[in-house]
């Protein structure tokens, strides 16, 4: 009797667990890279499938603007569109190639394949739509100055007198050439360019506090991390300064042109793989926003046509003969429920990542001395899921922190591993030897409660010495 009520039992749960739920566990589980090619295979599958898909940054993800990433500010080239700008009166005898039409035997498509405009002749395009004509020989003469990481290389003087020009004359010219992208580039030194490239994310109402008047004034203390002096001439924390020194350095190109010829490539791991964030973490106005990545680089959808098959489906089924009834419905409920799973896919790592940027917002501000303990467990406990589904969704997935550095959704599960970085970064930032009470009292007031016997035991792993002999 007991035998087969356990046997009724496992039954049971075996029809709990539906193919629905298979498929929707598979996706939860693959990281950006294996979702986009999970997408790939089933367009190739299922016919009433259909993608729309969005320009996006290859570095991090997030939706281009125009040719720019607002997140990282990497210069992106664009597929020739040469061919949508043509008229629709096309005719191939007038928009014949040099050597004859378009339609001659001989035609060679490759050999008339039009190459990537270089960066001077870009920048010229823009400044001739956007100058007056008598200013285009010193646009001209500019842009022929810029070097490979888009430094201005002449004085505006040297211009002036050259073309007989007022220098407010040409400083006008070149506010206008660097007013394009990519942002920074026309820039004469290292501040001018920095400052430019500052400007373009204040618009978009990405700050931190006390970059300006570093980048202004305390740059060379910058570059020689005399964060004490900084402090102390600005009246801040050196806190402060390490936080907008981690601003410049994340946020800032100071080579603004080399990334117009060569893209930064995707951060890389060790196994020598593309490392897509799945998720990007953005602070605008003192507020942190979650955007799940692939929520805004693509959106899938039942194809018009299938829809519309459906429709007549459901007002005339005799309309169709029976296999056609089966293939219809078939693949509409297919390409149904693979939406479906990749929406909840995104819900479900929405939530997670929110509510972890909930408990870490010291960390996202301040740095890695500033991450608490967290468990997936505790995560599920908060969000009312199960912890596998935690675990699932965040498995071999990478987060994009406000800094632009990537980081697996691990690392905010380690609390051994930050207990160190704090005690680390304590004992490198102190102004006088802490002794190992009082590092663990600094723990406590950032929520990490550990004896002083175990502060000793990682400043030992750290092989770092006693506060008597440092």
């Amino acid at each position: 009797m007991a035998m087969e009520m356990s046997h009724d039992l496992s039954a049971e749960l075996r029809m709990k667990v539906s193919p629905r739920l298979v498929a929707a566990s598979y996706i939860l589980e693959l990281s950006s890279l294996e979702l986009q090619q999970a997408i790939n295979a089933e367009l190739a599958e299922n016919p009433a499938l259909e993608l729309l898909e969005h320009p996006t940054c290859v570095v991090c993800g997030s939706l281009l603007q125009g040719s720019i990433c607002p997140q990282c500010l990497s210069q992106q080239k664009q597929a020739n569109s040469y061919a949508d700008d043509l008229d629709d009166d096309y005719t191939p005898d007038y928009y014949a190639t040099p050597g004859g039409s378009a339609l001659d035997d001989d035609f060679d498509p490759l050999s008339q394949a039009a190459a990537q405009p270089t960066l001077a002749e870009r920048l010229l395009m823009d400044l001739r739509a956007t100058l007056p004509a008598r200013d285009l020989p010193i646009a001209q003469y500019l842009v022929g100055n810029l070097d490979e990481t888009g430094y201005l290389r002449c004085s505006l003087e040297e211009v002036a007198d050259r073309f007989g020009r007022s220098l407010e004359e040409v400083r006008r010219v070149l506010q206008q050439l660097q007013s394009l992208e990519p942002v920074g580039v026309g820039a004469r030194d290292l501040r001018e360019c920095l400052l430019i490239q500052l400007a373009y994310l204040e618009e978009r109402g990405i700050t931190c506090p006390y970059v300006r008047e570093i980048i202004t004034h305390f740059l060379t203390e910058l570059g020689e991390h005399k964060y004490s002096k900084i402090a102390s001439e600005l009246g801040i924390t050196v806190e402060a300064v390490v936080r907008a020194g981690e601003f410049i350095k994340q946020r800032l190109n100071p080579f603004p042109a080399r990334s117009y010829n060569s893209p930064e490539p995707p951060v890389m791991d060790s196994r020598s793989t593309y490392i897509w964030p799945d998720v990007i973490i953005t602070e605008r106005e003192g507020e942190f926003e979650v955007e799940v990545v692939e929520s805004k680089r693509f959106y899938l959808r039942v194809s018009p046509l299938y829809q519309q098959l459906a429709a007549e489906l459901s007002r005339d089924p005799n309309k169709f003969s029976e296999d056609e009834r089966r293939h219809i419905k078939q693949y509409v409920s297919r390409a149904k429920l693979f939406i479906a799973n990749i929406n909840q896919r995104r819900q479900t790592l929405q939530k997670i990542t929110q509510c972890i940027v909930d408990y870490q917002k010291d960390f996202l501000r301040y740095g890695i001395r500033h991450l608490k303990p967290l468990t997936r467990a505790a995560v599920a406990a908060r969000l009312g899921m199960h912890e596998s589904t935690v675990s699932r969704a965040t498995a071999s997935k990478y987060v994009m922190l406000p800094s632009r550095e990537v980081i697996p959704f691990s690392k905010f599960f380690t609390p051994s591993l930050s207990v160190m970085d704090v005690i680390k970064e304590l004992i490198e930032n102190e102004t006088r030897p802490l002794t190992d009470q009082e590092i663990a009292q600094e723990l406590a007031q950032r929520g990490i409660f550990i004896a002083r016997r175990t502060v000793a035991k990682y400043r030992e792993q750290l092989g770092i010495l006693p506060s008597s002999l440092r």
